[in-house]
């Protein structure tokens, strides 16, 4: 059993403890599979790779991965032999991904065991989408609990709250929003333009000074439970989480 995170406009989809779901990664291309892990890493899945790339079948039985990338064209063997490999021993879900894009190409990779198929050069939004599609059919999941880690720290999303070291503060809808585009980037910087837009999305029409006073005010609440400092400033840019909380 899962549980269902919400980020954003996505879904993280957690096993039952808060343990992250693992996807492995079968590329040779070792810039493609760079950027896939680093994206996926950036949703909050675990990433493996695989640097021997004749021994495949040994690294997913290591791994256990919930999903699986699987490059077609690769050395030693290509994709469609470990597809057929890992169902020998796994029903995992198995998403192809090549530039090879001709109808018969992605016939295959079905005849092959493959569950879905995306084509280079890769969309980073279409992967993400084709990846929670992916988990979402393939794993039952609960939506009971409803937020997004930083650390220790936990943005309960339904209850509108922010959690830390036993303590919790209540946020606006307007906070909220801020909030959890600032945690779903994980310590990377959202602009002061996407926070609006999130904001405007949701019926929060506020501009800049208006976004400013609201960043305050979150950063006062975060600093009765313990957390002065999370929220930090990039001059000119946006705001961020410190690192190391």
């Amino acid at each position: 059993m899962v549980k269902l995170v919400t980020i954003g406009r996505f879904f993280i989809y957690l096993w039952k403890g808060g343990i992250k779901m693992k996807i492995l990664i079968v590329e040779d291309d070792k810039n493609i599979e760079r950027i896939l892990k680093n994206e996926l890493e950036k949703w909050g899945y675990s990433v493996d790779t695989v640097d021997k790339l004749d021994k495949v079948t040994d690294v997913f039985k290591e791994s256990d991965p919930q999903l699986v990338l699987m490059d077609i064209v690769l050395p030693f063997f290509n994709g469609y032999y470990w597809c057929q490999e890992i169902r020998k021993i796994s029903k995992v879900p198995i998403i192809f991904i090549s530039s090879k894009s001709e109808n018969m190409d992605i016939v295959m990779a079905m005849q092959f065991g493959g569950d879905d198929y995306i084509t280079k050069p890769l969309n980073m939004d279409v992967t993400v989408a084709k990846v929670q599609a992916m988990l979402r059919r393939a794993y039952k999941f609960v939506n009971d609990i409803d937020y997004i880690s930083y650390g220790p720290v936990n943005l309960h999303i339904t209850d509108a709250k922010i959690a830390y070291d036993g303590q919790a503060v209540s946020l606006t809808k307007t906070e909220l929003l801020i909030a959890q585009s600032l945690f779903k980037a994980q310590g990377g910087v959202a602009s002061r333009e996407s926070l609006m837009d999130r904001c405007w999305q949701n019926d929060n029409f506020i501009d800049d000074n208006t976004l400013a006073v609201n960043i305050n005010r979150l950063r006062k609440k975060l600093s009765q439970i313990g957390l002065e400092g999370l929220i930090e400033t990039k001059k000119g840019i946006g705001y961020y989480l410190r690192e190391g909380v």
